[in-house]
C-alpha cells in the first residue's frame, strides 16, 4: 500500500465494502444469536453499515453527511451486545472479510488492519456480560 493511497482505494472502493456488508449480513441473518439482535429486514442495516466502513476507510463521506457523526456506542447502546454475540458478530465479519479480499490484490497488511479494527471495535460495543440483563 502506497502512503497516499487509502484502504478504500486498495480494495477496490465501494463494491468492495458492498460485497463485504452482503456477505456478513448473509451469515448475520442465519445465525439465532444475532437476529436475536438485528431487524428482521437487514436491507437499511447493509446500506449504512457498507456506507459507514467505505467512509471509515478512506472513501467519500456519505455516510456523515447523511447520518452524521457515527457515534458507535450510542447507536449500538439499544442492543444488548454480549462477549457471545460479539464472538459471533466478529466470526461473520472476519469470515465475510477473508471472502471478499480473496479476489483483491489488497497486500496482507490490509487485512490485518481491517482484522485488527473489527476486533478491537466490536470489543468496544459490548455493553453487557449477562445474557438476560439489559444493556448499560
Amino acid at each position: 500500500m502506497t502512503e497516499t493511497a487509502t484502504v478504500f482505494d486498495v480494495v477496490g472502493g465501494e463494491a468492495f465494502f458492498v460485497e463485504l456488508v452482503n456477505e456478513f449480513y448473509d451469515r448475520v441473518s442465519a445465525d439465532p444469536v444475532l437476529t436475536a439482535i438485528y431487524p428482521e429486514d437487514l436491507t437499511e442495516s447493509r446500506r449504512t453499515t457498507a456506507g459507514f466502513l467505505a467512509q471509515y476507510w478512506g472513501g467519500p463521506p456519505h455516510y456523515s453527511n447523511e447520518r452524521g457523526h457515527p457515534r458507535l456506542r450510542m447507536r449500538h447502546a439499544p442492543f444488548r451486545i454480549t462477549p457471545q454475540a460479539r464472538d459471533h458478530w466478529l466470526k461473520h465479519m472476519l469470515e465475510a472479510l477473508q471472502i471478499s479480499l480473496a479476489s483483491r490484490t489488497a497486500p496482507p497488511e490490509v487485512a490485518q488492519m481491517m482484522s485488527d479494527y473489527f476486533d478491537a471495535g466490536s470489543t468496544a460495543m459490548i455493553n453487557t456480560h449477562s445474557p438476560t440483563d439489559g444493556p448499560r
